[in-house]
């Protein structure tokens, strides 16, 4: 006897069962990361809006395309179970399915007279725009976001392996905003769709992004990640709601910039004060969540000259690497020969009156901060000076990195604490800094050394 069930009930032991779903989301077909085979994402809602992910694969997609459509509603019995990865980001559920040959799939149409269709869904996952500072910035981190585009720009090349991208700005209903960047093939058909709507329809647009990154590119923004689904002007209430808002306040979404957005080199700078955070001590730190970014205004100093300001990294996955030589190899994760570039991390301390902390810095903040590029410290520090610790340093992983800094006017200090350190700060500054791992105590250790005076304040 076929079991009837939603989804929850279901694991990879059930046999015989079938469940009665509606499609709410659909990506579309993509190939796998080792280029062997083609994938197309669902996510399926049951009557009781539970959900969860299912998959097909190549010549199954073709198969089902003009049968599996957004928003219909189907009965399914005994797709293949299996326990969700981990690797691409966090599930919507600890199981997905496999739409494969031996799956019964089977459309409720609207003139069934003994099985209706779901209604419109409702459930969205969304996170707010506000609450995303206090989220970690890890691999895993993936959220979902409804959100007003108010600017696409074109599809660019990065990096020095060149990857292609497009960055839209968007916007919520609290003149929040973020910079989101569509990689590779999201910059050149979503990015595509975005910007020729822009160019042709008079209203904002409204995207609904699913399984979206939380980045420090550039700032803390938005991107694409590899399960990723962006669509434009969906059909919920929700977003429904929101393209009114929009429609209605258009005028002032343009017009208007935000004193609360993430930072971007491609549009026009808008400083980062979020005027629902207020600065805290360094010392208050310790006592504040584990996980999240604070606010705070300090000093920065460089306390240990002898460790290594730079590491080498694939220029394609940015897998860093110990090795220090920087010949082509092939990496095993692009699949590829490839070479490995330098890119600037290393640690300084931040001080105000109340504590020491020891916090990392990386990418370009590390370029502005010492005003030279990760080339010309690799060069210093590796080919020309051949320090035998490069690429082995001791040194302890800091638990706090700054993810963006603001100058500010630098005030003379008094004779205090700090002279009898023999630091020598590199600039009073408003940073925005984010707990990594873990709360990061304060530390009042003397510095055993003076460091090197900076070749520029910041």
């Amino acid at each position: 006897m076929v079991l009837r069930v939603n989804i929850d009930q279901i694991e990879p032991a059930t046999r015989d069962w079938i469940c009665k779903v509606q499609i709410v989301e659909i990506g579309r077909p993509r190939e796998s990361l080792d280029k062997k085979c083609a994938f197309q994402n669902l996510i399926l809602e049951d009557e009781e809006e539970c959900q969860i992910k299912a998959v097909m694969y190549s010549d199954k997609i073709e198969q089902y395309a003009n049968k599996l459509k957004l928003l219909n509603t189907y009965l399914i019995s005994t797709a293949r179970v299996k326990v969700s990865p981990t690797s691409y980001g966090k599930p919507i559920h600890k199981f997905y399915w496999i739409l494969d040959k031996e799956t019964v799939i089977e459309q409720i149409k609207l003139s069934n007279e003994v099985e209706k269709p779901l209604p419109p869904p409702n459930k969205l996952n969304i996170t707010s725009f506000d609450r995303i500072p206090h989220l970690m910035v890890d691999s895993a981190t993936e959220i979902d976001i409804l959100a007003i585009v108010l600017h696409c720009g074109p599809q660019k090349n990065v990096g020095r392996s060149h990857h292609r991208c497009r960055e839209i700005t968007l916007c919520d209903n609290q003149k929040n905003q973020f910079l989101f960047t569509l990689w590779e093939d999201f910059g050149e058909i979503e990015g595509h769709e975005i910007s020729s709507k822009m160019a042709t329809e008079a209203d904002l647009l409204v995207i609904l992004g699913r399984s979206i990154g939380i980045s420090t590119y550039q700032g803390l923004s938005l991107q694409t990640r590899y399960n990723s689904t962006v669509r434009v002007n969906p059909n919920y209430p929700h977003a429904v709601a929101l393209i009114n808002w929009a429609k209605e306040n258009k005028t002032m979404l343009l017009s208007c910039p935000s004193d609360k957005t993430s930072t971007s080199s491609s549009i026009a700078p808008m400083v980062v004060t979020h005027a629902s955070q207020q600065l805290i001590s360094i010392a208050e730190i310790s006592s504040a969540p584990s996980m999240g970014v604070f606010y705070v205004q300090a000093e920065m100093a460089v306390l240990d000259e002898f460790q290594d300001f730079c590491v080498l990294e694939c220029s394609g996955c940015k897998q860093k690497k110990r090795t220090k030589d920087r010949k082509d190899f092939e990496c095993p994760k692009c699949n590829r020969k490839t070479s490995l570039v330098p890119r600037f991390i290393f640690q300084i301390d931040l001080i105000d009156d109340t504590a020491t902390t020891t916090t990392s810095i990386s990418a370009e903040l590390g370029e502005k901060l010492l005003s030279m590029i990760a080339e010309d410290i690799f060069d210093m520090t590796c080919t020309k000076l051949r320090k035998s610790s490069w690429g082995s340093s001791n040194t302890t992983h800091a638990t706090l990195s700054i993810l963006s800094y603001m100058e500010k006017q630098h005030t003379p200090q008094s004779t205090t604490d700090r002279t009898s350190k023999k630091i020598k700060p590199l600039e009073i500054s408003e940073v925005e800094v984010m707990a990594t791992t873990t709360a990061a105590g304060s530390s009042n250790a003397s510095a055993k050394f003076e460091p090197p005076t900076p070749t520029k304040k910041v």
